[in-house]
């Protein structure tokens, strides 16, 4: 079921500056509960989920329209454009991956009946291949596995990451890594930090050692930065309605925060990429409650 605003909460849509740290509050609902910003590469849009469905939020007139689509179960967070900008592809709650037009019609599911949930998270740079996690069965007490498919449909590959549950795995601008975070390189159950392994499943390297739990590492598409969302310590999985921050730092630097911007959120707040196709803004969601 489709998450919902509790009594007294509203969904706030932001856009941070990763130049000057400043932040913009840019759209608020008392009614609908938006997720995960996805930016469109014209630059004139937001694409988030919400009720089951999906949304575009046009920044100059910061207004929300509902994306008309036939042929898909309600949605889920996990949804990215692809590098065209023309198509999006879509995780549902039944646990497969559709592809879509980014202006509506007519969904076409694109993963198999293979006993697996499909969260989908990442698009290679040359559209040709999809990164996400498989759960077996949608078993969540199962760790979740890195898996990547062709964009067209066709049979996955598993890329192994350890033992420890991984998730939001999402490409490197130049498609030679995908970034994620796993619970690999902790015995503390549901501390996950920032790791990287290259496309051919070599090189897994762990990226942060923190006391936080850290979640959904972003890469800026001119692939000189990242943002990912900090959970506080002893989390367990992605939970909605904690006190979170929002993280910047420089790709080659995962030790200096550039900018740390606090909210109540965590799940919906920073699911998929939302740079800016400049790379200069971020897009996440708050959920505060008044």
């Amino acid at each position: 079921m489709p998450r919902a605003l509790i009594s007294g909460q509203r969904c706030e849509v932001w856009v941070a500056s990763v130049p000057t740290g400043s932040r913009e509050l840019i759209f608020a609902s008392d009614d609908v509960l938006l997720e995960a910003p996805n930016w469109t590469l014209d630059n004139s849009a937001l694409i988030l989920n919400g009720a089951g469905r999906l949304w575009r939020l046009d920044l100059a007139s910061r207004s929300l329209a509902e994306v008309p689509l036939a042929g898909v179960p309600d949605l889920n967070n996990d949804h990215v454009l692809a590098p065209v900008g023309s198509r999006i592809y879509l995780s549902a709650d039944d646990g497969h991956i559709y592809r879509a037009d980014i202006q509506g019609g007519d969904a076409a599911r694109i993963t198999a009946e293979d006993g697996f949930f499909h969260f989908l998270h990442g698009v290679s740079p040359d559209g040709h291949e999809l990164a996400y996690v498989g759960m077996e069965s949608g078993d969540v007490t199962k760790p979740g596995r890195l898996m990547t498919m062709p964009s067209a449909g066709g049979p996955s590959a598993s890329v192994d990451t350890g033992a420890g549950h991984c998730d939001g795995p999402e490409y490197s601008p130049d498609g030679t890594w995908i970034y994620f975070n796993t619970e690999t390189f902790s015995s503390r159950p549901g501390h996950a930090q920032i790791a990287r392994v290259r496309v051919d499943g070599s090189g897994l390297e762990r990226l942060i050692h923190s006391g936080t739990v850290d979640w959904f590492p972003h890469i800026s598409p001119d692939g000189h930065h990242a943002s990912y969302l900090r959970f506080p310590a002893g989390t367990i999985g992605h939970p909605a309605d904690l006190p979170v921050e929002i993280v910047t730092v420089r790709l080659d630097d995962w030790t200096t925060p550039l900018h740390t911007w606090a909210l109540s959120g965590g799940q919906g707040s920073l699911n998929v990429n939302s740079w800016s196709p400049d790379s200069r803004r971020v897009a996440y969601v708050a959920y505060p409650v008044r």
